[in-house]
């Protein structure tokens, strides 16, 4: 189900005038984020979901019924508010309250009505299903940006560094992205940097046997020398992935966060990852790991999670999200909160790499974790 793809794409055939060429994902006009109509991810281009019922793949369709159901109970409120037959001041004042009651947020929550009024009025809409469709519009958009993929292979290894509070789910989302990343075909080495919780590495060991994944682990050690062994080891060992655990702890315990700072840090000091293609515009800093740094929050926390990654983007520049638990929390609409914070950081902090929202969960099982997408979000969410 995942789309990581470790090789490249073989080279397109010549176009045809009915069919445009498509571009190597990896050639130097490539750039990180697709072009409309495409995704990237791994090294390859795939042509995105047409949300059309009759053309989506078995899988997909299953995943988006999971997406639909699990978004029920933070849709349920929202939809009720379209049941009448009039688009009046009552209908917005109560959209507004469904809104924040989804911990969409204050000022979330007041960018879509103002995008929603806009679209009633520019469309000449007269009904509330109208503005039902327009919402799904507003909110697809606004959380379009989040939506990028996590490239895989750019580096090797492409070192990613996974954090979060305790109980977001930090460590099966590991073991899930494991599983999937081998079920590609690609080498991943798992570093047990969760020192502190001996379950955790229990529980990382037990993904690595499943997946027959190599785990580099020691009983009590220090998080920033298991994580300074394992990114070496994956070098020496010509690995495509190595994943960090590191502890889970909350962005209030500040000697905790200072010592993610320092795991961050002697990830580093390993020094830059091999290139296998070289890309004109990049930056031999690029290189320097970790190159990804990820942030768990569960989706239940609601405006909770969003102090969380403001905290932890503080303290690490965090690369992108992994948002669980979508399925037990009448809160999903904290993504909109998420998203106006990332459109706001992008403009006062634009040397900073965006912070998207790579995959996002609505269950335990192995297939409850997918990669992010606006409308398929906003869909399932008014469905």
């Amino acid at each position: 189900m995942f789309s990581f793809f470790k090789k490249k794409s073989p080279p397109a055939a010549p176009p045809t005038p009915n069919a445009p060429a498509v571009p190597d994902a990896v050639s130097a006009a490539a750039p990180l984020a697709p072009a409309s109509g495409q995704s990237l991810i791994g090294s390859a281009l795939v042509t995105p979901i047409d949300l059309s019922a009759s053309s989506l793949t078995p899988e997909r369709a299953s995943w988006l019924s999971k997406l639909q159901a699990g978004l029920r109970k933070t849709g349920a409120s929202i939809s009720t508010v379209f049941t009448g037959n009039l688009i009046d001041d009552a209908l917005y004042e109560d959209l507004e309250t469904a809104l924040l009651m989804a911990d969409t947020g204050v000022r979330a929550t007041e960018h879509l009505l103002a995008d929603v009024k806009r679209r009633v009025r520019e469309g000449g809409m007269t009904h509330p299903v109208a503005v039902k469709n327009a919402l799904v519009d507003a909110i697809a958009l606004l959380l379009k940006p989040l939506e990028q993929p996590l490239v895989i292979g750019r580096y090797q290894p492409t070192v990613i560094m996974v954090t979060g509070v305790n109980g977001a789910g930090k460590t099966t989302s590991i073991g899930k992205l494991t599983s999937h990343l081998a079920g590609e075909g690609a080498t991943v080495l798992l570093a047990a940097a969760d020192t502190f919780r001996a379950a955790a590495r229990e529980q990382l060991g037990v993904w690595a046997d499943r997946n027959m994944v190599e785990i580099v682990s020691q009983e009590g050690g220090d998080p920033a020398a298991v994580s300074f062994d394992a990114v070496t080891a994956g070098k020496a060992r010509g690995k495509d992935v190595v994943l960090v655990d590191t502890a889970g702890r909350l962005p209030t315990q500040l000697h905790l966060m200072e010592e993610l700072r320092k795991m961050k840090r002697v990830i580093a000091k390993t020094g830059p990852a091999n290139i296998p293609t070289p890309l004109p515009d990049a930056s031999p800093d690029d290189a320097i790991p970790p190159h990804e740094v990820l942030l768990v929050i569960d989706g239940n926390t609601g405006q909770n999670a969003l102090a969380q990654v403001k905290a932890f983007d503080d303290a690490l520049h965090l690369t992108g999200l992994i948002v669980t638990k979508l399925d037990g929390t009448a809160k999903g609409g904290v993504l909109a909160a998420i998203a106006l914070w990332a459109r706001e950081r992008a403009l006062a902090q634009p040397q900073l790499r965006p912070v998207p929202v790579y995959f996002i969960g609505v269950g335990e099982k192995l297939e409850d974790l997918e990669t992010f997408n606006a409308r398929e979000f906003a869909q399932a969410l008014l469905a």
